[in-house]
């Protein structure tokens, strides 16, 4: 059973937040054919920049870890015929990967939900238009309008 303190600490919390998001709520841009953002959206969106950003940290710290212990591992293979030394870089290869999009997943959660907090969420970082508020909800990382996204990926 939870404290008063505790209950009221938790409470105090949930309603900064709220505040919070509704003074966000205000501030964010978004398409001139879409509602303004609530502080319902902008809580659930924070939720699941919170939420990727703690998967992403946990998916690094594992493959980190396995990294680490294949690097230990390969130490000792002395004696490894060809295929076994390819089979051992390519696992390491595939763990580097693995952090490597885990590192870049995770800055671009961080990224966003900075930007949130700043009240910069949703502006396209190549043109300056909105990026809209069906694009954020399906990819709340998005940093580019889809304009921008579909030349970029031409590139």
């Amino acid at each position: 059973m939870k404290s008063t303190s505790a209950t009221s600490t938790s409470a105090a919390r949930s309603s900064t937040a709220a505040t919070r998001a509704g003074q966000l709520a205000g501030r964010l841009r978004v398409k001139d054919d879409e509602s303004p953002w609530s502080a319902a959206e902008i809580k659930e969106v924070r939720a699941i920049l919170l939420e990727e950003i703690e998967v992403h940290r946990q998916e690094l710290e594992l493959a980190e870890q396995e990294l680490d212990d294949l690097l230990r591992a390969s130490s000792d293979g002395a004696g490894d015929d060809q295929a076994d030394a390819g089979a051992k870089t390519a696992e390491r290869v595939h763990e580097i990967a693995l952090a490597a999009n885990s590192r870049a997943g995770l800055a671009q959660a961080e990224h966003a939900l900075e930007q949130l907090e700043a009240g910069t969420y949703g502006i396209c970082e190549n043109c300056g238009n909105p990026i809209g508020k069906l694009r954020l909800q399906a990819r709340p990382r998005a940093t580019l309008c889809m304009t921008c996204q579909e030349k970029q990926a031409r590139h």
